[in-house]
């Protein structure tokens, strides 16, 4: 299992799509900053009252909430929406699914006891993925806005850490979703589909409208793109133990799919 985790790292260093994915979050989270810090600047605020646009006292105290944000709320606000699951879901789906297009697979399990190693080491690939996107944003997050002369609130690094670590662990186990899929389906395609709805909270909303209508318990706080909006006041205990149970979930049926079908 470990040579394969070995291998796995190897070719994340050299893969392409692995960078190209870290330079999308990037810019997406640079552009984040610079419309924020553009959009609440009270100059920008004055120049549109000057052309005759409406400014309201409602925009004036978005722009002072804006710049009165700490680290921490602007982290929260820019990550904790769902962008690093879809992020995190699409790069782990495009990674495992070049086993398959180039024939890695084939040479690594074509001896069947073998399958739950490959399986054992993607558990563990998807968790340094989604550990190395949500550190890289992290720090993205605590130096850009110094780009565009905005310096928040600064936060304890304490809380920083352990708010990382807290946003980390949902998307691990979203992770798994992604290499269940593409273990499933032998291909990208579901794998990409799901990571944006689910990841967006799409498929939590759906529920909860459903359990609504049927007057069920409300489950969808515990789907993962729930629990990721609640990073921010953690409960330790929801974090870990839904982190654990879908965990288990995508990993038993990742056995599942490479046990029971041909590669």
């Amino acid at each position: 299992m470990f040579n394969m985790l070995r291998m796995d790292l190897r070719r994340l260093v050299k893969s392409r799509s692995f960078y190209v994915m870290l330079a999308v979050t990037a810019l997406l989270l640079l552009l984040v900053v610079v419309m924020a810090a553009h959009i609440a600047s009270p100059e920008t605020l004055d120049a549109m009252e000057t052309q005759g646009a409406e400014v309201t006292e409602s925009d004036w105290m978005l722009s002072e909430l804006i710049h009165s944000m700490s680290q921490m709320e602007l982290m929260h606000e820019t990550l904790g929406g769902g962008f690093l699951l879809v992020m995190a879901g699409i790069g782990v789906t495009i990674f495992v699914n070049g086993d398959f297009s180039s024939g890695f697979i084939k040479n690594t399990c074509c001896v069947k006891p073998r399958r739950r190693d490959y399986v054992c080491s993607k558990i563990l690939l998807a968790g340094i993925y989604s550990g190395i996107l949500t550190v890289f944003s992290v720090l993205l997050m605590l130096f850009a806005p110094v780009l565009v002369h905005w310096r928040p609130a600064p936060a304890p690094v304490w809380s920083i850490v352990q708010y990382t670590v807290w946003l980390w662990l949902p998307h691990w186990a979203f992770s798994l979703m992604a290499l269940a899929l593409v273990l499933l389906t032998r291909s990208n395609t579901l794998g990409i589909i799901l990571s944006m709805v689910a990841g967006s909270g799409l498929t939590a909303m759906l529920a909860g409208t459903l359990f609504a209508m049927l007057r069920l318990p409300r489950l969808e706080q515990y789907f993962l793109s729930a629990v990721v909006c609640g990073v921010n006041t953690p409960q330790v205990g929801l974090i870990l133990a839904c982190t654990l149970v879908w965990s288990l979930i995508y990993a038993a049926g990742s056995l599942l799919f490479m046990e029971k079908r041909d590669i």
